[in-house]
């Protein structure tokens, strides 16, 4: 789906490009040479575009970060507790790991601070 989405921006960029290799060849001087690399450079855009929407489509398609989940904070090594909880032991959160040693019992059982 996403290689379709990007083929609108690949797409004005490619004919964008062919319209500003057609008015450079038509012009003389410096102005011929900077539109020649203006063309290119927009069509060299529009594959880097297809080339990320395959990469995008080969990753999966979805944002698998933790940003929108508001997590993403320090200290939790990049990964979503919410996304994937078996990443991740957290207090309170379902039973514990297996061979996880039992956590303190108590308020006495906390460093001090």
């Amino acid at each position: 789906m996403i290689f379709f989405v990007a083929l609108i921006p690949a797409t004005m960029l490619t004919v964008a490009g062919y319209v500003v290799l057609y008015i450079s060849s038509r012009s003389e001087g410096g102005l011929k040479s900077f539109g020649r690399y203006l063309g290119f450079w927009a069509f060299t855009l529009a594959a880097l575009v297809v080339l990320g929407s395959f990469l995008a489509a080969a990753h999966g398609g979805g944002m698998h970060g933790c940003m929108m989940h508001g997590g993403g904070g320090e200290g939790m090594s990049g990964q979503c507790p919410v996304m994937h909880p078996w990443h991740h032991s957290m207090p309170g959160m379902g039973p514990p790991m297996p061979g996880a040693p039992a956590p303190p019992a108590g308020p006495e059982a906390a460093p001090p601070r």
